[in-house]
């Protein structure tokens, strides 16, 4: 489709800022209003933002998931109310909407990859809000398409990587969650999934419409995630501290995190021919852009 203009909700978080990145087809243009310039909250001016788009991506949420256990109105309304607010307004303007959704919908009691007809059971404020914002996304718009995603990381914003590499490069021993396990995903390629299935929808792929799971290939504990970042940290010059596996037990936070969150992609790959590269692959690239040689430092 040429000419197509897109408006990306959260332009200024990890996968906003990613798209920003990303090659377009030709003509494609991005509209990336910051919060500022257009509240979700408000339905009069989603309205008029919509209009004229020929489809809508949803990356803003609010995703402080130990904050939302105090905090659970602000984390309401990011998360169900403006995209009730942003399907409500692709319903009336015949626009489809692309809305990122979580793993924390789940309460990771499974021990085998998570589908997408799997009930959910959320374990937190975090999750219930982001489950909440999926069914109002599907109560207001039949032309959706929610990617739920896991463990996103990019060279933007804060993220599990740039914190190992900031503790590493302060502290000779780190410890980390080790029974915790599932899919690390880089922002960039969310991105590219983004761009790859909001061009099928424009082209006529109608059919698809629907949840799917979006995640880089592969599975790991958070203590696995940081050994593999310290690995190829070290390979490009970075200190490497020791890496010490813990019990969640060991590292009580405010808001219970699913103990298996590994999610099942087969589907979007069937519909969309989507699949994302292994999560070692793509943190290669990322610590790329993250470690410079000025940067670096010898262990």
């Amino acid at each position: 489709m040429d000419g197509a203009r897109l408006l990306v909700l959260g332009g200024a978080g990890q996968v906003g800022l990613a798209l920003g990145r990303q090659r377009l087809p030709a003509g494609w243009t991005l509209d990336l209003p910051g919060r500022a310039e257009l509240d979700i909250a408000d339905p009069a001016a989603v309205a008029a933002r919509v209009g004229g788009c020929a489809l809508v991506v949803n990356c803003a949420a609010y995703t402080a998931v130990d904050k939302a256990e105090s905090e659970p109105d602000a984390a309401f309304a990011a998360n169900r109310d403006g995209p009730a607010n942003l399907a409500a307004a692709c319903a009336a303007a015949g626009v489809p909407l692309v809305h990122l959704s979580t793993d924390y919908v789940f309460d990771g009691e499974k021990r085998t990859p998570y589908r997408e007809d799997d009930p959910v059971c959320p374990l937190g404020v975090y999750g219930a809000s982001k489950e909440a914002g999926e069914r109002a996304v599907r109560d207001r718009l039949a032309a959706h398409v929610i990617l739920r995603t896991a463990w996103v990381y990019s060279p933007d914003r804060a993220n599990f990587v740039k914190t190992m590499l900031r503790l590493g490069a302060e502290r000779p021993e780190l410890r980390v969650v080790d029974d915790q396990v599932g899919c690390p995903t880089s922002a960039d390629d969310i991105a590219a999934a983004v761009v790859s299935i909001a061009e099928q929808i424009l082209a006529g792929n109608s059919g698809a419409f629907g949840t799917y799971h979006l995640c880089g290939t592969g599975t790991v504990s958070w203590h696995g995630f940081a050994t593999e970042i310290f690995r190829q940290a070290g390979e490009r010059g970075h200190k490497v501290p020791r890496v010490l596996p813990i019990p969640t037990s060991d590292y009580p936070t405010p808001a219970r995190r699913p103990a298996y969150s590994v999610l099942d992609c087969a589907r979007l790959e069937s519909a969309f021919g989507v699949r994302l590269p292994a999560w070692q692959d793509s943190l290669a690239r990322c610590l790329d852009t993250l470690i410079t040689p000025a940067e670096a430092t010898t262990p």
